[in-house]
């Protein structure tokens, strides 16, 4: 097991314990936090799902694809950090990442 702290779009916080495998996605909606987040199912091809990751775990992450940079240049909320959790693998190494899911759009 791997514990992710997620902040939500409210800004608070929340624990969430899973196993070290699928997608950063399906880990939060697994958890509950759904209010308008993943709404495509994790088909990279809405952008509900962006979240803000932790400087610690963009180093582990395959490069961001030409659709899911596309989705996020349309944000207003992009950061240095941002990435779609459908297209986030979750591995041990995400252990105690802090994530925060961005601001709807």
């Amino acid at each position: 097991m791997i514990t992710l702290s997620v902040t939500d779009r409210e800004g608070k916080p929340h624990a969430i314990k899973t196993t070290p495998d699928g997608t950063l996605m399906e880990a939060i909606r697994d958890y509950g936090l759904t209010d308008g987040f993943a709404l495509c199912g994790g088909h990279c091809s809405c952008a509900t799902c962006h979240v803000i990751l932790d400087d610690a775990v963009l180093p582990m992450l395959s490069p961001v694809s030409d659709d899911e940079d596309g989705l996020l240049d349309g944000s207003d909320h992009r950061e240095a950090g941002s990435r779609l959790a459908c297209q986030v693998a979750l591995t041990s190494s995400f252990d105690l990442a802090s994530v925060k899911i961005a601001p709807a759009d």
